[in-house]
């Protein structure tokens, strides 16, 4: 009985004093994650400030104003401006990185590979997003072109074409953006197909159902035009004949032979 306890025991104290030699060898460990995470996350929003302070010494929020990307952060609900958003991207990048080296200095790596795939996709996200700016400026651009263009034309509903230009322009940026990001490409890709191949048939339809009349009308009108245009060539062709016809004498005639004398007269 008393060896059996004293196996017990011998065990228990084997096991505890692994475990403080696995806890007293991973301090030096945990020092290090703890001193990683508060330099990162003070050199984060130093970087932040820095770069929000030169996006806005740039007057970036005008830009983002103008694109619409202003508009797009409001409506996340995040409280504050266009060059506040970025500074804070810049501020959790850092602070990534600052989590994958420390996480690697803690001897966890499969938590620091998650983390760097991670990393590895946040430049798409940043392209991304310029891509959205681009698209927001060129799509405000082409709705003022289109509807200067088409008021000075005559059309009764120039903001109707150019919020179809400005939609047309902002579905093929997200297309692009999504593409960018790798966040389902293919279904995005084949819904927008869909979309384009259903609008080109439904523009076909209408006007082959509610247009017939006036395309009628039209080749009608071409068809005159060019029957006119045949007739008056006919006139004139006409009238250049009988100028000349009442010219000099032919020269199909053939001139009048000369005598021969025979070489015996003489």
């Amino acid at each position: 009985m008393n060896d059996s306890i004293q196996n017990w025991g011998n065990a228990m104290l084997t096991s505890l004093t692994a475990a403080l030699a696995m806890f007293f060898a991973a301090i030096p460990r945990i020092i290090g994650f703890a001193l990683i995470l508060i330099i990162g996350w003070i050199v984060a929003s130093l970087i932040a400030k820095a770069v929000s302070a030169l996006l806005h010494a740039v007057n970036f929020n005008g830009v983002a104003q103008r694109s619409g990307f202003a508009g797009f952060v409001n409506a996340m609900g995040i409280k504050t401006d266009a060059a506040g958003f970025l500074g804070n991207i810049a501020k959790w990048f850092i602070r990534l990185i600052a989590l994958v080296v420390a996480f690697d200095a803690l001897g966890l790596p499969a938590v620091s590979d998650v983390l760097r795939e991670f990393l590895m996709w946040l430049p798409n996200l940043v392209v991304a997003l310029v891509v959205l700016v681009i698209a927001g400026i060129a799509a405000n651009a082409l709705a003022g072109l289109v509807r200067g263009a088409t008021a000075q034309a005559g059309f009764n509903n120039p903001d109707m074409l150019a919020n179809v230009a400005r939609v047309a322009v902002w579905a093929f940026a997200i297309v692009v953006a999504v593409n960018q990001m790798g966040i389902a490409a293919t279904l995005v890709n084949t819904l927008f197909m869909g979309f384009v191949g259903a609008a080109a048939l439904a523009a076909g339809l209408a006007f082959g159902l509610g247009g017939r009349d006036t395309a009628g009308e039209i080749v009608r009108q071409w068809r005159e035009r060019s029957q006119g245009a045949g007739r008056k060539l006919e006139r004139a062709t006409e009238a250049a004949n009988e100028a000349t016809g009442g010219g000099p004498a032919s020269l199909s005639s053939s001139p009048p032979m000369m005598s021969q004398t025979p070489y015996g007269n003489r």
